[in-house]
């Protein structure tokens, strides 16, 4: 499909879902046209959800950080996988307990869906990303998953796009657990449909309606293919052109960046 095609099927559509790191920004610094592209969708009245694997900040953070950056979105226009991680534990253990390596995002998600904190003998153990990642607590994470606790992780990116270069993402800090204890952990983010069936509510858009927006073959992609929901690979994050031919599946439209959509 040629370029001027893809971009007129990727201007047609209602819904937006669009991944952040690596597609909006890295780390602190904007990406080309990325303020452009968040203003054309709102002025072509288009539903917009911004939705990252990241669980360590919350959706007003998230709101705020886009606006230290010169971009001005409402908290309700973002859902990350700490939000989805929180939804997923409380609709199977209703006021149940966790003991929790990650940021006030993810920590901040679970009580707000009734969880409780608990390090001795949680129903989960819940890894996201964090600074908070140490020998003690990886120690503490085993001895409760051995103990019974259930293994969940936040989304299992392996890797992520910072300011200087990739870093280590939640996929890669739950696999010394899984290694120690044997135990395969649960990932709530994408790909996992979960993820995107609440996108898709929380916009009221159907699936053919609807295109995603990533950086990343092995979750973005692979997400959008699944649920039937046309697919956007930009260049500017994680995945690189010759990446993509190591994929049984092709994303549908591939761009440089965000800045090749507005009019």
């Amino acid at each position: 499909m040629n370029m001027k095609k893809s971009l007129e099927i990727i201007r047609s559509k209602k819904a937006f879902i669009i991944d952040m790191d690596g597609v909006l920004y890295h780390g602190n610094r904007l990406l080309k046209g990325a303020s452009e592209f968040v203003n054309w969708l709102v002025k072509e009245e288009k539903k917009f959800l911004f939705l990252t694997n990241s669980s360590e900040r919350s959706p007003l953070e998230l709101s705020q950080k886009l606006a230290r950056l010169g971009i001005a979105v409402g908290a309700d226009h973002f859902y990350t996988s700490a939000l989805a991680t929180a939804s997923f534990v409380a609709s199977q253990i209703p006021g149940g307990s966790a003991y929790v390596i990650g940021e006030p995002g993810l920590i901040n998600a679970l009580y707000d869906a009734g969880f409780t904190m608990n390090n001795v003998n949680p129903d989960y153990v819940v890894v996201g990303e964090g600074r908070g990642y140490s020998l003690e607590a990886l120690d503490r994470a085993v001895s409760l998953v051995m103990g019974g606790a259930r293994l969940i992780g936040t989304n299992p990116d392996l890797n992520g796009p910072a300011e200087q270069g990739i870093v280590p993402a939640c996929g890669a800090l739950v696999s010394p657990i899984e290694l120690a204890t044997g135990t395969k952990a649960y990932f709530v983010g994408k790909p996992n449909p979960l993820m995107m069936r609440h996108a898709l509510k929380k916009l009221e858009a159907e699936t053919q309606d609807t295109i995603i927006i990533g950086d990343r073959m092995d979750t973005d992609i692979v997400a959008g293919m699944e649920s039937e929901i046309e697919t956007v690979l930009v260049m500017s994050g994680v995945t690189r052109p010759e990446d993509i031919a190591t994929f049984a599946y092709r994303p549908r439209h591939t761009l440089e960046g965000v800045f090749e959509i507005p009019v």
